[in-house]
């Protein structure tokens, strides 16, 4: 055998090896031990751990939520008018939606624990449904919660020296396993949002 010849058997020996040792590690045949990347299931990482006190002086966490489905709504007292708005109409809500009402429980959670005290809270409150609690907590607490809610706050300088609030407007849907079920949009149809909710509450 020629010496030419020798050297092209080689030659494909090694292209043949390489060929072998690429594929097993691309996982391209079965059994290669290749670790396959996860598969998204679809389902949004919302409702983590977090720990408030309501504006009764109550301790509301995750685990106390269990078994119930609940709103969440981000806001604060000295709101101009997304808030008191949001709050009226969830109120409303509440009221058209009758004793099944009773199966749900929206929460409030102020991004202001500097100036929304508990007693603060409790008397803004009264202007709203009763089942409506409003939460606070120190600032480690609340941006735990904003977190666990994927939600967003910001102070706002104004002027005089004073400030406001920029948040997440939306009312967050939970259902009784503690998964995200959906958000409410206020500009909704009426009946939209009233679909939604008994839907949530299995009404």
């Amino acid at each position: 055998m020629s010496a030419l010849k020798i050297l092209r058997i080689a030659a494909w020996v090694a292209v043949a090896i390489a060929a072998g040792i690429w594929i097993g590690f691309s996982g391209i045949l079965p059994g290669t031990g290749r670790v396959q990347q996860p598969v998204a299931t679809g389902v949004a990482a919302i409702g983590g751990p977090f720990e408030l006190t309501s504006h009764k002086g109550e301790t509301y966490n995750n685990a106390r939520l269990a078994g119930k489905p609940y709103l969440v709504f981000f806001g604060f007292t000295h709101c101009p008018d997304i808030c008191p708005t949001t709050l009226f109409e969830l109120t409303d809500l509440m009221s058209k939606l009758g004793p099944a009402a009773d199966r749900l429980t929206p929460l409030f959670i102020t991004v202001d624990p500097e100036r929304d005290t508990q007693e603060l809270l409790a008397s803004y409150m009264t202007s709203f449904d009763a089942r409506i609690v409003a939460l606070r907590g120190s600032q480690a607490q609340t941006d735990a919660a904003v977190k666990a809610f994927a939600a967003y706050y910001r102070k706002v300088p104004i002027e005089g020296g004073s400030y406001t609030m920029d948040h997440t407007a939306g009312v967050i849907l939970m259902n009784a396993e503690g998964q995200l079920a959906g958000t409410l949009d206020m500009h909704e149809p009426r009946e939209t949002v009233l679909t939604k909710l008994r839907r949530l509450v299995g009404a």
